[in-house]
């Protein structure tokens, strides 16, 4: 079972098992942030989505009553965000840029960010350590950096299970985690080295842990209803933050790491 087939499970953002832990996670954030601000202090936090595409995240967090900002290269992937934020009441809290990385202090000007989030975008990009610098390099004193991103170890035990012994040793052995040529995604990443990634910028690294542990390895019949994938995340989130068997989030499809200014 090759992991590029990413599946997304019956539900919305929040209950889909591709994003439901990471929703929780960043949810819970903002909610935080939220909390822990003056009295009186209103503003919508303000959220950069590099690479958000559709809008997948950003529209629900708009929904939340965020202000959030999309910055992708694809000009048909910000024409869908527009029509699905305004087809959802919350076209005036979501701006859709076109650009990249390199675009961001440009596009943010003075106005620093409360979250950045770089979801699926790390793995294909031209250069992710600049990448992780220029995401830095946005969001504001107190702000936090989200970062999504496909982990080694899942492919290496999907390609097992496919019978692709050759190609799960390659994934295993290679500086980008890749399986061959054929791999569609140009690299993925180690827990440990994403961390120090992440540190290198000068920010300070909260949380690590690993998610989709074992959806992608289940098949779509035994997780049919709600109870089913409720149960699923459950499990996954007990195993990737369990004091003796942590080292299980490392078999998850995706690493995410949350860290502050």
């Amino acid at each position: 079972m090759a992991d590029e087939q990413w599946r997304t499970r019956r539900g919305g953002v929040e209950t889909a098992l591709r994003t439901s832990a990471v929703w929780t996670a960043v949810t819970g954030l903002l909610a935080d942030k939220q909390a822990a601000r003056p009295t009186g202090d209103d503003r919508p936090l303000r959220v950069l989505d590099l690479g958000g595409g559709t809008g997948g995240l950003a529209v629900p967090l708009a929904e939340l009553g965020h202000e959030v900002v999309v910055v992708d290269p694809s000009p048909d992937a910000l024409a869908s965000l527009s029509r699905r934020s305004a087809e959802r009441g919350v076209a005036e809290r979501v701006t859709a840029v076109q650009g990249d990385a390199d675009s961001l202090a440009a596009i943010v000007g003075d106005r620093l960010v409360d979250l950045v989030c770089c979801h699926g975008t790390l793995e294909v990009v031209d250069d992710p350590q600049a990448t992780l610098v220029a995401l830095a390099g946005v969001v504001a004193p107190g702000g936090h950096l989200s970062i999504v991103a496909a982990q080694r170890l899942a492919v290496v035990l999907a390609r097992v299970l496919a019978g692709q012994f050759t190609q799960a040793k390659q994934a295993l052995v290679s500086d980008d985690g890749r399986w061959g040529a054929a791999d569609p995604l140009p690299r993925r990443f180690d827990a440990s080295a994403l961390r120090a990634m992440v540190e290198q910028t000068g920010l300070v690294v909260e949380d690590v842990h690993g998610v989709r542990l074992f959806s992608d390895l289940v098949p779509s019949a035994l997780i049919d209803s709600d109870a089913d994938r409720t149960a699923l995340l459950e499990l996954e989130a007990a195993a990737s933050r369990h004091p003796e068997f942590a080292f299980l989030g490392q078999l998850g499809a995706a690493v995410h790491v949350l860290a502050r200014t």
